[in-house]
């Protein structure tokens, strides 16, 4: 049986097409050249915050800075607070829209939640929402958006992604005992949401670092039966030879990054499947979390 986040998953590249084309209309009320902006999510939206902040800088926009909602610095100024929220209802992120005094803007997928009057302006991505509660399509969607906004031709990205979604998944990674994501400036965002996805689907055992910094230490983890994946195509020379040295795996798809996520997406899945949970209720997880007053 197919779960829906099977069918999130393989409707990527069609939902960023269509962010795509929405980002000349979202970009009347997009963080504006040369503003000052902190972005700001929980959980999978906090991984596409850091990844968008450096996208931003390197760009040229301006400074931006990556923040767990919760742990926001109080006092510190910005021009724009850019707030990710998928479900609309998160607490943390809903508390720091009442108490900034700062211009803010929300991209969330439902129009019938608390953040649309909360913030200053919103962008509505409901055509990505989702019904599972692991965030696939619409985290990606999101990132797909502020890419097209800063410029970026996504042409290549959604060929990408769509050679992701029509790979076989091999078995080894089916049966790995281990996966370190590994990441270089906006793709290290994208490992720790990767890292994040095989935790929620598959309750499986998963690290993220930057790239460079693996060598410093956790690359002791490395071994047989264990994954080392890059993310995006900037790897650092020697890498895969010291992985292969330990006797793992080291994989680099040489694919855009958030292609090579739609994959390991799809990976969690068939190691749930395998492992007999369902992808579409991870346990602990809800859909968003809504804190007690």
């Amino acid at each position: 049986m197919t779960t829906h986040t099977e069918v999130e998953i393989a409707s990527q590249p069609a939902c960023w097409r269509r962010a795509a084309e929405l980002a000349s209309e979202a970009g009347t009320v997009l963080p504006r050249k040369g503003e000052r902006v902190a972005v700001v999510g929980c959980g999978t939206s906090w991984f596409v915050a850091q990844a968008y902040a450096v996208l931003r800088e390197r760009a040229g926009h301006g400074e931006t800075d990556a923040f767990a909602a919760s742990e926001t610095p109080s006092g510190r100024r910005y021009d724009r607070v850019l707030a990710l929220t998928r479900s609309g209802t998160t607490t943390e992120v809903l508390d720091l829209l009442r108490g900034t005094g700062t211009p803010s803007i929300a991209i969330t997928a439902d129009p019938a939640t608390p953040v649309m009057s909360l913030a200053d302006d919103v962008v509505v991505l409901d055509f990505a929402d989702e019904r599972s509660v692991v965030q696939t399509r619409f985290a990606t969607t999101q990132l797909a958006l502020l890419r097209a906004h800063l410029g970026e031709d996504l042409t290549q990205a959604i060929a990408d992604a769509e050679e992701a979604v029509a790979d076989p998944v091999a078995a080894e990674l089916i049966e790995a005992e281990q996966f370190t994501f590994l990441g270089r400036g906006w793709t290290c965002g994208l490992a720790a949401e990767a890292a994040l996805k095989m935790r929620e689907a598959a309750r499986t055992w998963t690290e993220s670092y930057p790239a460079m910094e693996y060598r410093h230490g956790p690359i002791s983890i490395a071994g047989p039966d264990r994954i080392t994946w890059m993310l995006g195509q900037d790897v650092p020379p020697g890498l895969a030879d010291q992985v292969a040295a330990t006797g793992g795996t080291f994989l680099s798809g040489g694919r855009d990054a958030m292609a090579e996520l739609v994959k390991i997406q799809r990976v969690a899945v068939e190691r749930a499947r395998a492992r007999g949970l369902d992808p579409d209720r991870p346990m602990h997880l809800t859909r968003s979390v809504i804190l007690e007053a």
